[in-house]
Parts: C-alpha cells; sequence; structure tokens
C-alpha cells in the first residue's frame, strides 16, 4: 500500500481529523508515515506507523463524530502562502525540462536571477528526479517545461487528484496563461489540473508549461521574460 487510492484515503482521513499526511496525492511517504504516528499516539494504538486494520478502524470510528470541512493539509499549505513575501527576492524557485528547452530554461533562469530569485535549474529527463531535486532543495515554487512538439501556443497544468488540488499551482497556472500567450501573440490552450509525476511528486506549488516548438525554439528570451513576468505577479499574489 505505497500508492494508490487506499492511501489517498488514509491521507483524506488523517487531514480531516486534523493530522498532516502531507498533499492527498495516494503517496505513502514521509509525511503520510508522520501522518499515522501522530494519529495512533493520540488515540493509544501502536505507534508504528503502519495503517493495519486497527488504525483504519480507529480512523473509520472518529471519522463518524468529526466534520471538518477542509483538510489540515490545505489549511497549512495556504499558511505558507500566505506568510511568504510577496516577492521574489530571496525566493527559492526551481525550473526544470527534460530536453528541447535548455536555451529558454536559461534565459528564464537569468531573469529570475536579475530579479533577486535563488534559482535551481533541472534538466534531468525523469519527472520524478526532478521532484525530489525541489524537495530537497526545498523550493518554493516549480515551474516545468515541456515541448509539445504536436500543438501551438501554450498550456499550463497544476496538480489535481483524489478530489483535492494545489491552491497555490492554480493560481500560478491562471497567471502564466493569462501572461504568456498575450505577450507573444501565441494560441492560449487552456489551464487544466493533471497528476503526472512532476506535479503530483512536489511538496511546493508547481505547474507544467507546455509548449509548441515555434515559440520555444524562435522566441526564448521573450518567452522568458514573459514567463518571469507572471512569476513576479504570482509572488504578489494576497492570499485569503
Amino acid at each position: 500500500m505505497l500508492r494508490g487510492d487506499d492511501v489517498a484515503e488514509l491521507q483524506q482521513r488523517l487531514g480531516a481529523l486534523g493530522f498532516d499526511s502531507g498533499r492527498v496525492d495516494g503517496i505513502f511517504g514521509d509525511l503520510t508515515e508522520t501522518g499515522v504516528l501522530e494519529f495512533q499516539r493520540n488515540v493509544g494504538l501502536v505507534v508504528d506507523g503502519v495503517a493495519g486494520a486497527v488504525t483504519v478502524g480507529e480512523l473509520l470510528r472518529m471519522r463518524a463524530a468529526h466534520r471538518r470541512t477542509e483538510l489540515i493539509s490545505a489549511v497549512r499549505a495556504r499558511e505558507v502562502l500566505r506568510s511568504a513575501p510577496h516577492t521574489l527576492v530571496g525566493r527559492h524557485v526551481a525550473i526544470g525540462e527534460p530536453g528541447g528547452l535548455a536555451s529558454t530554461l536559461s534565459s528564464f533562469r537569468r531573469s529570475l536571477i536579475a530579479s533577486g530569485a535563488r534559482v535551481t535549474a533541472m534538466h534531468h529527463p525523469d519527472d520524478s528526479i526532478q521532484a525530489r531535486e525541489a524537495n530537497a532543495g526545498e523550493a518554493d515554487v516549480l515551474v516545468g517545461l515541456r515541448l509539445d512538439p504536436g500543438a501551438e501556443g501554450c498550456a499550463t497544468a497544476y496538480y489535481a487528484g483524489y478530489r483535492t488540488e494545489s491552491e497555490g499551482g492554480r493560481r500560478l497556472a491562471e497567471i502564466v496563461q493569462a501572461t504568456v500567450p498575450g505577450a507573444l501573440d501565441i494560441a492560449d490552450r487552456g489551464v487544466r489540473g493533471m497528476s503526472v509525476p512532476l506535479l503530483r511528486e512536489t511538496r511546493m506549488p508547481a505547474v507544467l508549461v507546455e509548449l509548441g516548438p515555434v515559440v520555444a525554439s524562435e522566441r526564448p528570451g521573450e518567452l522568458a521574460a514573459a514567463l518571469a513576468e507572471a512569476l513576479e505577479a504570482w509572488s504578489r499574489t494576497r492570499w485569503e
């Protein structure tokens, strides 16, 4: 039970009771184990971090008596956004591409550094490895760039899955789409929620920007400037 719907249901139930097991992503990682341990400790069960029959039974019993309207992980994620500085100065931005967009990423990195951000650039072809690198570096936000040879214009995705979504990621995706297509006069292919590894396995707000080959190859400087402008606007968001 390391990945899947059962894990997502466990995370949902823990979060509804106020035990932070991290984002509801269906992955039994360190944060989920910590949530299980805290739950077991609080209700007097054997503290082993294993969601066995006794632990799940107690979760079901307690869930029937507590009707929380919002998961604790969502509350804490919003508080992180609310308390962050409304600027890119000093913020840690992870940017990644698996191949084909190195020139755009390099220009994007320079634009972000000029804005005062600390930047980690990633070029590994495996999304999960990029996600782990961003998590290990405790990045504040991640922007992934992907070349879509069969499409024109720009589309942006954020994490959505298991009846939850990344509020910070969705807002950034909306700002990217409100900024980039207009700045470059290219097709706006919209915003959508996805559960691909780069979005599901990261612990910070993250977006995946999919770009057609023409704009990616011929206008990397303009594209980088528009992406930096969008990220600047996102950093100034007032979270309620």
